[in-house]
């Protein structure tokens, strides 16, 4: 309800449905609710189950955007986060069609690990599990720390449990970041195996260690290098595809092929971390430029604001990203926006 006040001056109250309503909306130490007090010049009062904002008609209007946006996450079961306000405070209500703003849609899928429900902290991470829902191949393209890799298994258990698939096959490229695969000690396997790690790693943070030991020996789980892929064909299958920067253009192509009757593929990466020798083109920045637009293929690319790590990892990313040669043509992919898609770990 809007009342005037003087002129150009307005007053609205949002009532919330109770106290815990409000609790998990201004968040820990109504940390939420000083963000905005801070940024905008417009009076906000919160006494018990009312919010009143008052001042400026358009900052009362932007004010009452973000709070209503923030009310829909948290009546989602949602965990409203400091990315979510910074997020809807950088929008403009007019920039939201249907009244809901790119990157705050519900999630298709809910997720579960060992250690409860999962879900998306940032906008841009939204986007990226509904594009998996959505779409048989998504690239997910972005910085360490975004949640490529994470909540791409997440999504992988989720389709398996629901038995939307019979398998899952988690795949890396063997290159090595510096190293020598050669100098490694052991056979094959165990020379392979370093790599593969951080994949074994996502699928135990979501099942219980045995059944995940259980699904690796019946071949339900597959987890193997990408040279693996060549010659197969996938069917019935969730297929992720890590560390996609590491393929050449050959390699790419070859796995996209791969793909069978009722799969899905995730491709992930991040362009600023390319290990193949020197001048030799990377397969996912290739792949942007050749596959985007077609129907059935998504591209979501993540940015700082959508790392989950330590905050320090975004100020890292940040002090990179600005002393960085601008990228050539034949090396970049387009920059990521903050209103395009979302690794709680990459």
């Amino acid at each position: 309800m809007q009342v005037p006040v003087k002129d150009q001056q307005v007053q609205h109250s949002i009532q919330l449905i109770n106290i815990e309503e409000s609790q998990e909306l201004f968040g820990s130490r109504d940390e939420n609710l000083r963000i905005l007090q801070a940024h905008f010049k417009a009076r906000i009062v919160a006494r018990g189950d009312v919010i009143a904002v008052s001042g400026d008609a358009s900052e009362v209007r932007h004010v009452v955007y973000v709070f209503e946006e923030l009310l829909k996450l948290v009546r989602q079961g949602e965990r409203v986060t400091r990315r979510d306000v910074e997020f809807l405070i950088n929008s403009r209500p007019e920039a939201a069609p249907g009244g809901v703003p790119q990157g705050f849609e519900p999630v298709a899928w809910t997720m579960r690990g060992r250690k409860g429900l999962i879900k998306p902290k940032s906008p841009g991470q939204r986007n990226y599990l509904n594009a998996i829902s959505n779409n048989d191949v998504v690239f997910g393209i972005g910085p360490a720390g975004t949640g490529k890799t994470y909540l791409a298994v997440a999504a992988a258990v989720t389709a398996l449990e629901r038995k939307l698939v019979r398998r899952i096959i988690l795949a890396r490229p063997a290159v090595e970041a510096g190293e020598s695969l050669g100098f490694l000690p052991g056979d094959l396997r165990a020379k392979v195996d370093p790599f593969l790690r951080p994949l074994y790693d996502a699928m135990y943070d979501m099942l219980n260690p045995d059944l995940a030991q259980r699904y690796v020996e019946q071949g339900t789980v597959e987890i193997a290098p990408l040279a693996y892929m060549r010659g197969r064909t996938l069917n019935n299958s969730f297929i992720i595809l890590d560390e996609a920067q590491n393929t050449t253009p050959e390699q790419m192509k070859m796995f996209l092929t791969r793909l069978g009757f009722d799969s899905k593929a995730v491709i992930t990466g991040d362009v600023t971390q390319i290990d193949l020798p020197s001048g030799r083109k990377s397969g996912l920045v290739e792949v942007a430029h050749v596959l985007e637009g077609i129907e059935g293929i998504s591209f979501i690319r993540l940015g700082r604001q959508d790392i989950v790590r330590h905050p320090l990892v975004q100020r890292i990313v940040e002090a990179y990203e600005s002393i960085s040669e601008p990228p050539r043509e034949d090396s970049a992919s387009p920059a990521p926006s903050p209103a395009s898609g979302g690794d709680v770990s990459s």
